[in-house]
C-alpha cells in the first residue's frame, strides 16, 4: 500500500474543472478525492433538507466526473479529523488539499480543528483560493483590481488521476446517508433546481444566449425573474461552477456582442453589463463575513444592540414564515420561495425588510429561516445582506419597503399573487394587493385568508423613527466611518462616510453597499 496519498477534501468546490486543489495535489502523488458528510453540520439551524438533496445530486455527478479522469470520489460520514485519522492509520497521508471557504461559524470552527490536527500530525494542509475573497485582508484599497486579475487567470484543467484501487484495494468508495439518518426533517421543495455540473452548465448557457436578454428590466419582478435571471447562484454556492468560469463566459459573451450587428444587441449588452457587476458584488459581500465572522450573530454597528427584542414575537414570526401575514405580495413571495428554493433579489430584500421593520423582529430568526429556504444559501453573502436589509450595519441606506406598493409595481395584474395565494381567487384584481378594500372582503378575510398582522403603514413609521433615532450623534457616525473604512466598496464614487453629496456635475456610480439588492443571487 502506498504511503504517499494526497487527500483532496472537497467542500464547496464540487467540480473537477478549474479546481486548483485537485490539480496541485495530483502533481504530488496519488490523489484520494474525499467528501465528508458531517452530521453535526447538518444539525446547524441554517441547514435544511433541500440543501442536502442538492448536495447529493452534486456528489453523484462529481463521482462520475472523477471516475472519468481515473479515480472516483470517496465519501465518508463523520467528524473530519476522525475520517482523516482513519486514512492516516490505514493508508498514510502525505498532504491535505482543499479550497478556502467563507462558511458559517460552525465550518469556521471546524476548519480551525482540522488545522490543529494537521499540525499535530505533521501533515501539510494547502488551501487554494477559488473566489475574489482574500484571507487576512489588511485593507479594501485595491480589492477590485485584485478581483479582476484573479478572474482573468486561465481556468485550471482537470488532471489525470491514478486509480487508487490498484495500490489500495481496501478503499471503499462509500455512500452518503439518507437525510433522515442525519436527523433532517422532510423538506418538500417541488420546484427546486437540480444540483450538479451538467444542469449548471446548461443554466449558464441558456442565460447567456437565450434567457438573459430581458435580465436588466425583468430582474426586479418575480413575474419574470424566474426565467430572466441567471439562476446560477446555487451552482456557485456549491461550486458546481467556479466564479471564474462564469465571469470569463460572461466576458466572452460581451466581446461577441460588441462585434455583432443582430437586432437586440444593445439590450443584451445592457443585460451582460448588469450581470457582470453582480459577479463582482458576489465576492464583495463574502469578503465582509470573511473579515468579520461575528456578522452572523451580532449587529455590525454596536449601537443597534438591543434595538429589537431578543426573543421574537412568535405569532408574527410564524405568520411570516408560513406566508400568512395578510399582506398578499409578501405571502406570495414566501410561499414561492418555500416551493422553489429561489427568489429574485428585490423580493428577498422585501421579505427581510418586512420581518425587520414592519414586524419588528430581530434579524437572526428570520435570517435563519431564509437560509433554510434558499437552495443557494451562501453564508458570506447571506448574513451581510440580512443585516443590510435590517438597517443594522450603520453604513447602508435604511430602506423600508412598502409591501403593497411593491406588489402594485412588480405584479400589477396580480398574476404572481393569484398563483401562490389562491385564497384570494374571488378578490377583484383591483384589490388583490389590498383585499381588505374589496367589497367581498368579509367573505375572505378571517375565513380562508388572514387579516394583516400589522398596520403596515403605521408599523413602517414607528420602525423608521426607532432606527433613525439610533443614527444620531457623533459616536454613531464615528463608528460608522470605521465600518465603512473596513467593509465599504472603493468603487462606488461615494465618499467614505456615505453622507456627503457627489461633486457637482458628476454622477456617482452604484455602490453595492447602498444598492437595492439582496446579493448576487439573480
Amino acid at each position: 500500500m502506498t504511503k504517499t496519498i494526497q487527500i483532496v477534501w472537497f467542500k464547496k468546490d464540487l467540480r473537477i474543472e478549474d479546481n486548483a486543489a485537485l490539480k496541485r495535489a495530483s502533481l504530488h502523488g496519488p490523489v484520494l478525492p474525499l467528501y465528508v458528510i458531517e452530521p453535526d453540520l447538518w444539525q446547524q439551524p441554517d441547514m435544511a433538507g433541500r440543501h442536502y438533496a442538492f448536495l447529493l445530486e452534486c456528489l453523484a455527478e462529481l463521482r462520475r466526473d472523477l471516475a472519468a479522469v481515473g479515480q472516483p470520489l470517496v465519501i465518508r460520514t463523520g467528524e473530519v479529523t476522525e475520517v482523516l485519522g482513519a486514512f492516516l492509520r490505514s493508508n498514510g497521508v502525505a498532504g491535505l488539499w482543499s479550497h478556502e471557504e467563507t462558511g458559517n461559524d460552525w465550518t469556521f470552527a471546524r476548519d480551525k480543528r482540522v488545522a490543529a490536527w494537521c499540525r499535530a500530525q505533521g501533515i501539510p494542509w494547502t488551501e487554494c483560493r477559488q473566489t475574489g475573497v482574500i484571507r487576512r485582508l489588511q485593507t479594501r484599497d485595491g480589492w477590485a483590481a485584485h478581483w479582476d486579475r484573479f478572474m482573468a487567470e486561465a481556468p485550471v484543467d482537470p488532471p489525470r488521476l491514478s486509480p487508487l484501487a490498484e495500490s489500495n484495494p481496501g478503499i471503499d468508495l462509500g455512500k452518503p446517508p439518507a437525510a433522515s439518518e442525519l436527523g433532517l426533517p422532510n423538506d418538500h421543495c417541488p420546484n427546486r433546481q437540480r444540483g450538479g455540473r451538467s444542469p449548471a452548465q446548461a443554466t449558464l448557457h441558456s442565460f447567456l444566449f437565450q434567457r438573459g436578454k430581458p435580465y436588466r428590466a425583468a430582474m426586479a419582478t418575480p413575474v419574470k425573474a424566474f426565467d430572466a435571471c441567471s439562476r446560477l447562484s446555487p451552482y456557485l454556492a456549491f461550486g458546481s461552477l467556479s466564479l471564474r468560469e462564469v465571469t470569463q463566459a460572461t466576458w466572452s459573451r460581451q466581446r461577441d456582442l460588441k462585434g455583432s450587428e443582430f437586432p437586440g444587441r444593445s439590450t443584451w449588452q445592457a443585460a451582460m453589463r448588469s450581470f457582470s457587476g453582480r459577479l463582482h458584488w458576489h465576492c464583495h459581500f463574502m469578503q465582509k463575513l470573511e473579515d468579520e465572522p461575528s456578522l452572523e450573530f451580532r449587529n455590525l454597528h454596536p449601537a443597534y444592540e438591543g434595538l429589537r427584542p431578543a426573543q421574537p414575537d412568535r405569532e408574527r414570526l410564524e405568520a411570516w414564515q408560513k406566508g400568512e401575514t395578510g399582506l398578499p405580495f409578501v405571502d406570495a413571495c414566501m410561499r414561492a420561495l418555500a416551493a422553489t428554493g429561489w427568489m429574485n433579489f428585490r423580493m428577498r430584500a422585501m421579505l427581510m425588510a418586512v420581518a425587520s421593520y414592519h414586524l419588528w423582529l430581530d434579524w437572526r430568526a428570520p435570517g435563519l429561516h431564509l437560509a433554510r429556504l434558499f437552495t443557494d444559501y451562501e453564508p458570506g453573502i447571506h448574513w451581510p445582506q440580512v443585516q443590510m436589509q435590517s438597517g443594522t450595519t450603520g453604513i447602508n441606506t435604511i430602506r423600508i419597503y412598502n409591501p403593497v406598493k411593491q406588489g402594485l409595481d412588480q405584479d400589477p395584474q396580480g398574476l404572481f399573487v393569484r398563483r401562490w395565494v389562491p385564497e384570494l381567487k374571488d378578490i377583484a384584481t383591483a384589490h388583490v394587493h389590498e383585499p381588505w378594500k374589496a367589497d367581498n372582503a368579509g367573505k375572505v378575510l378571517g375565513k380562508c385568508y388572514p387579516f394583516p398582522v400589522v398596520d403596515y403603514l403605521e408599523a413602517a413609521r414607528e420602525a423608521r423613527d426607532k432606527v433613525w433615532a439610533v443614527r444620531k450623534g457623533q459616536a454613531f457616525r464615528g463608528a460608522a466611518a470605521d465600518i465603512q473604512s473596513k467593509h465599504g466598496s472603493r468603487k462606488s464614487g461615494i465618499a467614505m462616510r456615505g453622507q456627503e453629496k457627489a461633486r457637482r456635475g458628476r454622477k456617482p456610480r452604484i455602490n453595492p453597499d447602498q444598492a437595492d439588492l439582496f446579493g448576487p443571487n439573480s
